[in-house]
C-alpha cells in the first residue's frame, strides 16, 4: 500500500511539473517576437535607393522650438524637408537610370502614408506636405518604423533608409528601440536608420547608435536644415552610387525563404 501511495504521489508531482513546464514554455513563446524571419523582398531588387521619411505630427509639433520662435515646429519641418528633397532632381539628372524612391509617413497617435514610396516627384511631395493635417495626438515612432520597413521591401532597391524627424519620445504603440533592433536583426543591417532629434535631447534615442544608425540633434530651423542635408545629401545620396555594389542572383527573390 505504501509503495502504491508513493507511486501515485510521484506521478502527481511529475504531472504537475510537466503542466508547469508547458505553461512556462507557452508564456515564453508569447513574449518572444511572433516573426523573427528575415525580411523578404516582394519584388526583385536592383540598384538604387529608397527612403521612407517619418515625420512627427504629434501635438507638441505645434509649439515653437526653444531656440526658434519664427514658426511652429511642424511648419519649419515641412518647409525644410521640401527644400532638402529638391536636391533629388539634380542627383537623378546626373545619374540617369539610377532610381531614388521617396515615401512620406506622418505619425501621431497613429501612422498615415501621406505619400507611398515611389520615384521622387516634387509636385506629389509638395501636394502631400500641403495636405497634412494640423499636429495633434501622441507620438507613435515605433509603429511608424514598423509600417515603413514593410513598404521598403516592396520598393525594389537594394539600398533602404528610414529617416525619422521627431521632437519627442515615443508615447504610443511599440517601443522604437525594440522595433529598431528587430529591423536590424531581420534585415541583417540592410535597412539604415537615420534620425533627427528636433528640439529634444538626442540622449532619448540611444538605440539608434546601438543599431549602427546615425543620430543628429537640431535645436532650430537652421540646425534642422543642416542635419537633414547631412543625412539626405551627405549619406543617402552620397552612398547611393557604389561602384562595388553588385546585384544578388535573381533566384534569391523567387519563393525562397530568407
Amino acid at each position: 500500500m505504501k509503495a502504491r501511495n508513493a507511486l501515485v504521489f510521484i506521478s502527481v508531482i511529475v504531472f504537475v511539473s510537466l503542466c508547469r513546464s508547458g505553461l512556462e514554455q507557452r508564456d515564453l513563446a508569447e513574449r518572444e517576437p511572433a516573426d523573427t524571419a528575415r525580411y523578404r523582398p516582394r519584388v526583385q531588387e536592383g540598384l538604387g535607393a529608397s527612403v521612407a521619411i517619418l515625420l512627427d505630427n504629434s501635438g507638441s509639433m505645434e509649439d515653437a522650438a526653444d531656440d526658434d520662435a519664427s514658426a511652429p515646429k511642424f511648419r519649419i519641418a515641412r518647409d525644410v524637408l521640401a527644400r532638402v528633397l529638391e536636391q533629388t532632381e539634380a542627383f537623378v539628372a546626373r545619374q540617369a537610370g539610377f532610381p531614388v524612391n521617396v515615401g512620406l509617413y506622418v505619425f501621431s497617435s497613429g501612422v498615415e502614408r501621406a505619400l507611398p514610396i515611389g520615384p521622387y516627384d516634387r509636385a506629389k511631395l509638395a501636394s502631400a506636405l500641403a495636405a497634412l493635417p494640423e499636429p495633434d495626438g501622441a507620438t507613435a515612432i515605433g509603429d511608424a518604423m514598423d509600417v515603413a520597413v514593410e513598404d521598403l521591401y516592396g520598393a525594389g532597391t537594394i539600398r533602404k533608409y528610414i529617416l525619422v524627424v521627431t521632437d519627442g519620445e515615443n508615447t504610443e504603440g511599440r517601443d522604437p528601440g525594440d522595433v529598431a533592433r528587430e529591423i536590424a536583426r531581420r534585415s541583417d543591417g540592410a535597412v539604415r536608420l537615420l534620425m533627427v532629434a528636433f528640439d529634444v535631447s538626442a540622449e532619448n534615442f540611444g538605440f539608434v547608435q546601438e543599431v549602427r544608425g546615425t543620430l543628429l540633434e537640431a535645436r532650430n530651423a537652421v540646425a534642422l536644415q543642416a542635419s537633414l542635408d547631412t543625412l539626405y545629401r551627405g549619406r543617402i545620396l552620397a552612398e547611393a552610387v557604389d561602384a562595388g555594389e553588385t546585384l544578388a542572383p535573381a533566384d534569391t527573390f523567387r519563393g525562397k525563404r530568407q
